[in-house]
């Protein structure tokens, strides 16, 4: 198996994370109701309402977070493309890294736990969107290598490009008009 350029890299990292990051955010927004979660007294105090201008232009700021994945995982590319079990590898890293030992006090990290006054329910609540979504992104990016194909490049990059014009356009609408 053939080692991957880092353009191509980004390319698969960004779209497989902000595709990932936006289904699973719209099947947790609806089935775990973060509508009148995220206005609950324990969680408000750390995030913005839903019906913030800011929350419809999530996914599309998530090709950031696409760029910065790929600059910190390509020099380990290797370990997860192309060893076995990869992908549960570089889900163990994202789990490991990203989510249970975050240097913040995000929720639901160690760091949450000990040092936010945000009960210890509500911290887990977001976890299951965010463990599902790291799952997911794992599988499909070594998916991608290991059956390349101008298929994925195609459907991926479209769908991406839908999220992030859907997203700018949730933004664009939710902003009060222009006197």
């Amino acid at each position: 198996m053939s080692d991957v350029p880092f353009g191509r890299f980004l390319a698969r990292v960004t779209a497989c994370h902000v595709v990932t990051y936006f289904v699973c955010g719209v099947i947790a927004y609806y089935a775990f109701h973060y509508a009148g979660a995220s206005a609950s007294p324990d969680v408000s105090c750390y995030l913005r309402p839903v019906s913030s201008k800011w929350i419809p232009l999530g996914p599309s700021l998530n090709v950031v977070r696409g760029l910065i994945f790929a600059l910190a995982l390509f020099p380990f590319r290797r370990v997860f493309l192309q060893e076995p079990h990869g992908w549960l590898k570089l889900w163990g890293l994202l789990l490991g890294l990203c989510i249970l030992s975050t240097a913040g006090p995000a929720p639901g990290s160690v760091e949450g736990l000990i040092y936010t006054q945000m009960p210890w329910t509500a911290q887990l609540l977001g976890l299951r969107e965010v463990i599902a979504q790291t799952l997911a992104f794992s599988y499909l990016l070594v998916a991608w290598h290991h059956r390349p194909g101008r298929a994925w490049g195609i459907v991926m990059g479209a769908i991406m490009v839908l999220v992030v014009l859907a997203s700018i356009g949730g933004t664009l609408a939710a902003q009060p008009p222009a006197r």
